[in-house]
């Protein structure tokens, strides 16, 4: 795991050392073991190093390949890189370390930028070649590892995170206000611009190639997921065996590592059922979980403490346990911390996640981390009720939109934005997104209900889950740890993608209209239709305890919905509508209190949509004063 930055100047002017590391040092907590540097002519390369595989200086980058062809500059990990360093032998090559670097810089010899295709693993890679003065930027199947690039006068920027970007010198910092627009509309960004104008993320599953003879920018997608062609001949019991085999073997893969490793362990399923086999790999595993100080919360968020679960499984499977307590006041001290290094702003009250990887920061440079199997396996069943009333592609289309607008509804933009966002912004423009996620995969049918499952299935991974990676990302490395996920292996997320819908999901025909801010609502629907994973759950049994693989699906949420109308109401005010509030220049000040005003008066739970205020705000102080 590391932070990687890149300059490649196209007019042919000289990049310099000096510019590549004031880049690199604003990215340093990525990586607190070392650092390095490759300048010639227009290139210019940057690596910090957060040593997880051969932890010498073998394994130092930038890397050059033995023939001087090629250099890169690389984060990730690449769980197969064994298996294609035999490969690699046999046709001739020669490797000095025992890192996953190496691997990849020989392997580019070997097969070129195909080889980036095989690849198991997470990695964010700019790849030069010597010969054909081309520049290569690519991403793994997933998303899992950030990587943005800048290009506007003759000079190409990129970097691991946007803060290597905006230290370039003499970079300006304007807001790009379609951004906010999308932002706003689904909490996320589903297309690939961010809140930096002309700043934008390369989409996974992509390598861009960037010629400096022709000056062209050319994106080739080489991967995407498939759900709409599972194996109906597959029987549930052949669902569940290979998917237990599948899953154990990738977490086993995701165990490689010469340094410490450790888990997440919440009460759920999906980190309970990793630390199950994580800990058969070593004598006592490190376990971490995040619970919440209860003593002025009420309601449905009185449950949301998940310690005593976790603490069962933790005695259970004999690791060593660790937990993170947090009260109404650690979202003040922290929320200037999380908005600076998440920057590019995405779902959900995010800041315990700062708190447990800083906590697991302590003790191990790797945990692992659940996130992909509600995604693959159908987790969210309260999601999919719309489909069984879709009729056909637009049908599907209105009823999914209007759900997926998750902060603020297109018909209350105008009250949302000031007048210097409204006449810049096209607002049925999120509507226009929405709908090419979709019109992207031309396999997509809308016909049967087993079909737009497949479809919200495919939707949710292309646009939630990465935006799942990208806090879980940004938020462990800035105490410099790694975060791996096994649930997205390729060979798991391969055999995941053919399992039959009705092998995953069952009584769904009755599912009825769920809020995702009401949690009342929501916590009854779990009750009555908490049918997602099926598969998952089978195969877990021989691992977890009873308890665990029945309990009901909960999110990882602080009970914000309560301290908003407590303990933080003052905060939430001072923060949003004071006279040095800066984002009031672009949101509607009399639309934020009627908002907060609802929420206090318990008239409507705005709990998404306060938070994204204050990431907002905290965005344009950090960013934009």
């Amino acid at each position: 795991m590391c932070g990687i930055t890149g300059i490649f100047n196209l007019t042919g002017k000289a990049a310099t050392l000096e510019q590549i590391k004031q880049m690199a040092n604003a990215i340093a907590h990525r990586g607190p073991d070392g650092e390095g540097y490759f300048t010639e002519d227009s290139l210019a390369l940057g690596h910090k190093r957060l040593a997880i595989l051969d932890t010498s200086d073998k394994g130092l980058q930038p890397m050059m390949s033995k023939n001087r062809e090629w250099i890169i500059t690389f984060n990730g990990c690449i769980y197969n890189f064994h298996e294609l360093k035999k490969e690699l032998l046999l046709k001739g090559h020669t490797f000095i370390s025992e890192s996953d670097t190496e691997v990849i810089v020989e392997g580019l010899v070997e097969y070129g930028i195909d080889f980036f295709k095989r690849l198991n693993g997470m990695f964010a890679i700019g790849a030069y070649n010597k010969i054909s003065k081309k520049l290569y930027l690519s991403r793994d199947r997933h998303g899992v590892k950030p990587l943005y690039y800048y290009c506007a006068n003759g000079t190409l920027l990129f970097a691991s995170e946007i803060k290597g970007i905006l230290a370039f010198p003499g970079f300006k910092n304007e807001l790009n206000k379609h951004a906010l627009n999308e932002y706003f509309t689904f909490q996320n960004q589903f297309t690939y611009t961010t809140l930096f104008k002309d700043v934008y993320m390369l989409p996974p599953a992509n390598t861009v190639c960037i010629d400096s003879n022709t000056k062209e920018v050319l994106h080739n997608p080489w991967w995407d997921y498939d759900f709409t062609e599972p194996d109906e001949t597959m029987t549930f019991e052949d669902a569940v065996s290979e998917t237990k085999r599948l899953f154990q073997q990738a977490v086993s893969r995701q165990m490689l590592a010469d340094v410490p490793v450790g888990s997440y362990l919440s009460g759920g399923m999906d980190s309970g059922s990793i630390t199950a086999i994580a800990s058969s790999h070593v004598e006592r595993l490190t376990t971490f979980t995040c619970g919440f100080d209860m003593s002025q919360v009420t309601g449905v968020e009185a449950n949301y403490d998940e310690r005593r679960d976790a603490e069962l499984m933790a005695n259970f499977f004999k690791t060593e346990h660790y937990e993170q307590i947090m009260n109404a006041g650690d979202l003040r001290w922290s929320l200037p911390k999380v908005v600076y290094h998440l920057e590019d702003l995405r779902v959900g009250m995010s800041y315990p996640n700062y708190y447990i990887a800083r906590l697991a920061s302590k003790f191990v440079k790797v945990c692992l981390q659940g996130t992909g199997g509600d995604e693959l396996y159908g987790g969210y069943p309260w999601r999919y009720y719309r489909i069984f009333k879709s009729l056909d592609r637009k049908d599907f289309f209105n009823q999914y939109y209007n759900f997926w607008q998750r902060l603020v509804p297109d018909n209350e933009k105008n009250q949302l934005f000031n007048s210097n966002v409204l006449n810049k912004v096209d607002l049925n423009e999120p509507r226009n997104i929405f709908e090419r996620v979709f019109l992207f995969n031309s396999k997509l049918k809308y016909e049967t209900p087993e079909q737009h499952i497949q479809n919200s299935l495919y939707f949710e991974i292309k646009t939630f889950l990465p935006g799942l990676l990208i806090v879980g990302d940004k938020l462990s490395m800035a105490s410099g740890l790694e975060e791996r996920f096994p649930f997205l292996d390729n060979d798991l997320v391969n055999f995941a993608q053919k399992i039959p819908v009705r092998h995953k999901l069952g009584n769904l025909a009755s599912m009825k209209k769920i809020d995702e801010n009401a949690f009342g609502p929501k916590k009854q629907s779990y009750k009555e239709h908490d049918d997602g994973k099926n598969v998952l759950r089978k195969a877990m049994m021989d691992f977890l305890p009873e308890k665990i693989i029945n309990r009901k699906k909960q999110g990882f949420s602080a009970p914000d919905e309560s301290w908003y109308r407590g303990e933080n109401a003052d905060y939430v005010k001072d923060l949003l509508l004071n006279s040095k509030t800066i984002s009031t220049e672009f949101i509607n000040k009399d639309y934020i209190q009627k908002i907060i005003n609802e929420h206090i008066d318990q008239k409507i739970n705005h709990r998404l949509l306060i938070w994204s205020f204050m990431n907002f705000e905290m965005w344009c102080q950090k960013f934009l004063n």
